[in-house]
């Protein structure tokens, strides 16, 4: 304890020890004294020196600890903080992805490789790339060390890879018995995304619908009812969209024991041919849209009459044409306005182009333009805007005339805002308004397709070389959207989401554009939460969650002692999420 110089019996400089003392009043608050105590023969004497009633009370402490005799060190010098890792979305997934059982998933015992494929299908999530960067970027979270594939090189990521592919129908088989059920729907759709390389047999040009002028790798993907990932098939680039349904009906009822179910796509993927055929499978439904030349027909054999749109936008009819089938026909206003309005666009643009040529050929006098090489500006013109049938065009050598074709051109506007959904289901399982409903859900396939080639998954570019690899990262993305949808699904409150929207499509009107709920509008407009919190898209959740570090420290004062390590305390925001995610029951 400290000793201080007091006078004391009129001798001063005598060394007394020093203490806090609290005394008691009675109708205020207790003093608090800073005072020296001795003792004279058997009395105990005390004398104050100073009054420290005003000082804050972590002050006072800090005094008592001093008075005691420890040693007191700034808290910043107490220990350093020798590296610090982001951890809180690694914790927040992987939190989830074990929520969903996806490592039992993926292989019911323990092994090496599952730990690998875990990392990968998490790291897609954090920072999707290449599997080289995988190894080096999941060192800078705590994700290498939660799985404990600090030591993994990138061959064995290959080898996970391999692994995995061997067991993707069985875990396909497991999604299947999780999520489907008989008699249930699922949503199938394709699309494609371009490859850079030039060994992989299955990369070929094609219909690319990433718009680049490459080889690309076609890929469906089959969801339950409410968009959840089931199972995902890669096809060399330029397959049709029908060619790979029969492999859809085959895994439904071949590898997932499915004998009844309801297969949803769209009128490219569900062609007649395809229906047909679907025929065959009494156990097997389907529901589909006709494409604009039938509706076209349906129009001039006057099975549908605009009349019947007077009062309602729905009305469900039946043909010679397409027996044992119902076909619901809905007529929307709004789209019927947009999609006139996006024609005259696109005519006047063709317009404006192609009198451009017009003035060229005239100016061409001494050296006229032959008709082969106006043939070719003109039809990189007319396949720019896809306005070919509603244009008359006369092309010689040194001449180029065009003009409007409007019988063509009201012939198209005849059929604008009507579509017709068909399908093989009886009014006593699928309603009229539902049949409608369940042709729109397809819209969750194509989210999914968004989020897979988005910045969240980046399913492209595509780097891998062989036949079974550049599947294998497909089925990883998909595995990492599988956690995603969850995701997504239990941190709607604090994303842009829209929290009634599950609700609201059961009820809703079936034809008019979807609307978003009152909620969902407020929380775009206040951009905070009903708690306050900022609303996030998921991207930036990833982000402000990955601000919560994984700190590993050491005592100061000890430079080769041991090291622990300790969590930066979550902000509102993320331990809001961290709420979420433990107490959100995946449903089956």
């Amino acid at each position: 304890m400290p000793y201080f110089p007091l006078a004391i019996g009129g001798i001063p400089g005598t060394l007394v020890p020093m203490y806090v003392e609290v005394v008691p009043n009675r109708d205020s608050p207790p003093a608090v004294l800073l005072r020296g105590g001795w003792r004279e023969g058997s009395k105990i004497r005390k004398r104050t020196v100073a009054n420290l009633s005003d000082w804050p009370p972590e002050k006072i402490e800090y005094l008592r600890r001093v008075l005691r005799g420890e040693t007191l060190v700034p808290p910043g010098e107490a220990f350093r903080t020798e590296r610090s890792l982001p951890h809180g979305h690694v914790e927040v997934i992987l939190a989830m992805a074990r929520k969903l059982r996806l490592d039992t998933l993926i292989s019911s015992r323990p092994c090496r490789e599952r730990d690998l494929v875990m990392a990968m299908v998490v790291e897609r999530l954090i920072h999707p790339c290449s599997k080289l960067a995988t190894t080096r970027l999941w060192h800078e979270t705590t994700l290498a060390q939660e799985l404990h594939v600090e030591d993994a090189d990138v061959n064995e990521l290959y080898d996970a890879m391999d692994w995995l592919w061997a067991r993707k129908e069985r875990i396909e088989k497991k999604l299947a018995e999780r999520h489907l059920r008989e008699g249930g729907r699922v949503l199938y759709d394709v699309s494609s995304s371009y490859y850079e390389g030039h060994t992989c047999p299955l990369a070929r040009f094609g219909n690319d619908r990433d718009g680049k002028h490459m080889p690309c790798i076609v890929y469906g993907l089959l969801t339950d009812a409410v968009g959840r990932p089931i199972a995902v098939e890669t096809y060399p680039g330029g397959t049709g969209d029908p060619t790979t349904v029969p492999d859809q009906v085959d895994k439904l009822r071949r590898r997932f024991n499915l004998l009844r179910i309801v297969l949803v796509g769209d009128r490219g993927m569900l062609t007649e041919t395809q229906i047909e055929q679907l025929r065959a499978y009494p156990g097997l439904g389907w529901i589909s849209a006709l494409r604009s030349e039938a509706i076209r027909e349906l129009l001039e054999n006057q099975y549908v009459n605009m009349s019947l749109f007077d009062v309602q936008n729905i009305a469900e009819i039946s043909t010679p044409e397409h027996p044992g089938e119902r076909l619901v026909v809905c007529f929307n206003p709004l789209l019927q306005e947009e999609r006139r309005r996006k024609r005259q666009d696109l005519l006047k643009a063709t317009e404006k182009a192609l009198d451009k040529i017009v003035k060229e050929v005239a100016r061409r006098t001494r050296n006229p333009l032959d008709k082969a090489e106006i043939g070719l500006k003109v039809g990189r013109v007319i396949n720019r805007h896809k306005m070919r049938k509603h244009f008359s065009l006369t092309i010689e050598d040194g001449v180029f005339r065009w003009e409007r074709v409007e019988t063509s051109i009201s012939r198209e506007e005849a059929l604008d805002g009507i579509y017709v959904i068909r399908t093989s289901e009886a009014a006593e399982t699928l309603s009229t308004d539902d049949c409608v409903r369940s042709y729109k859900d397809l819209g969750r396939v194509e989210r999914a397709f968004r989020t897979l080639k988005g910045l969240e998954l980046r399913v492209r570019p595509i780097c891998h070389r062989t036949k079974d690899r550049v599947p294998t990262h497909i089925f990883i993305c998909m595995l990492a959207y599988y956690i995603e949808w969850h995701l997504r699904d239990a941190l709607k409150s604090v994303l842009f989401d829209d929290e009634e929207l599950e609700e609201n499509r059961k009820t809703r009107d079936p034809v008019a554009p979807a609307a978003a709920s009152a909620s969902a509008k407020t929380k775009k407009v206040k951009r905070v939460t009903a708690d306050g919190l900022p609303v996030q898209s998921f991207e930036t959740l990833i982000i402000v969650l990955g601000t919560r570090c994984r700190n590993r420290c050491r005592i100061a004062s000890e430079p080769s002692g041991p090291t622990f390590e300790q969590h930066t305390d979550p902000t509102p925001l993320q331990a809001r999420v961290l709420e979420l995610v433990g107490a959100y029951v995946p449903c089956s």
